[in-house]
């Protein structure tokens, strides 16, 4: 059965091409054999709205865990947290509670709703776990969502939430944050006039004090650009920040995130080196 699933996976991640993540068929493959000990509350609603809901997978003993709270990619057009339960299911597996929220995408609302969404989502996880240490992550456009909620401080404020305070760390998994100027039509309708362009950036808010930070990104990676994770590693550390970054060759955008998946660790060690630092910035105090 194993070996089923890794042909699978395998072949339907190389066969990807271009089309956006969720919408192909290795994340049905890696979804149906998710394994590990957990159990999952589905839909939990944390603002109005269909896709104002959460699903929060939860590890055999929760209590102690570490609360990761995680946004998918999907370039803020397209995503839905059903396509990544086997993300929530290898991170609970090995001990972590994951909130995986949907929040509203373009067109139905543009730059900054989306992380308004984001941060309610987080005060929503927060108040289901009020004691665990809470550590945000993401992917592509959800990468992005983590960075700038972790480095740009009026997100989390009308929550009561301060990162450097509130956030043990966060990770990026293939993010954009540093991607000016912006030539996509459909994002510059998305980030609005030029000239707010570079409040949209997460490297234009790193300042001394912010939370611990992975950054990963797959060499091979034609979708999101590698340097984006390499300029904000090294403008982090010039504040004087904790940032590991971790490039993984023979990577592209997808496998990235697939490696996640306990079935495709032999692309490349993304799920034990995730899991190393949130135990290191998020011990388990069970």
């Amino acid at each position: 059965m194993r070996r089923r699933v890794l042909l699978l996976a395998g072949s339907a991640l190389g066969l990807a091409g271009g089309v956006g993540f969720a919408a192909y068929s290795p994340v049905t493959v890696l979804n149906a054999f998710a394994p590990g000990a957990f159990t999952v509350k589905r839909n939990l609603a944390y603002r109005p709205g269909p896709r104002g809901r959460m699903d929060l997978y939860l590890p055999r003993q929760a209590q102690g865990a570490p609360l990761v709270v995680f946004f998918y990619g999907g370039s803020w057009q397209e995503g839905d947290k059903a396509m990544y339960r086997f993300v929530g299911a290898a991170l609970a597996a090995r001990g972590c509670m994951v909130a995986i929220p949907d929040y509203r995408l373009y067109p139905q609302v543009r730059f900054p709703e989306f992380l308004e969404d984001c941060a309610a989502a987080i005060d929503f996880a927060r108040r289901l776990a009020p004691s665990a240490p809470l550590v945000l992550m993401g992917h592509s456009a959800g990468a992005y969502n983590a960075a700038m909620l972790a480095l740009d401080a009026q997100f989390l404020a009308p929550h009561g939430l301060v990162p450097n305070r509130d956030l043990a760390g966060w990770l990026g998994l293939a993010g954009p944050y540093d991607f000016l100027p912006i030539t996509d039509p459909a994002l510059q309708r998305m980030f609005g006039s030029r000239a707010q362009w570079p409040r949209t950036q997460p490297i234009n808010f790193v300042t001394p004090g912010a939370p611990p930070a992975f950054l990963a990104a797959g060499l091979a990676d034609h979708t999101v650009d590698p340097g984006n994770s390499e300029r904000l590693a090294a403008k982090l550390r010039a504040h004087g920040d904790a940032v590991e970054l971790a490039l993984y060759p023979g990577l592209d955008h997808r496998k990235l995130v697939g490696a996640l998946s306990p079935y495709l660790t032999f692309l490349a060690p993304v799920l034990r080196d995730c899991i190393a630092f949130i135990n290191k910035v998020a011990p388990s105090t069970r």
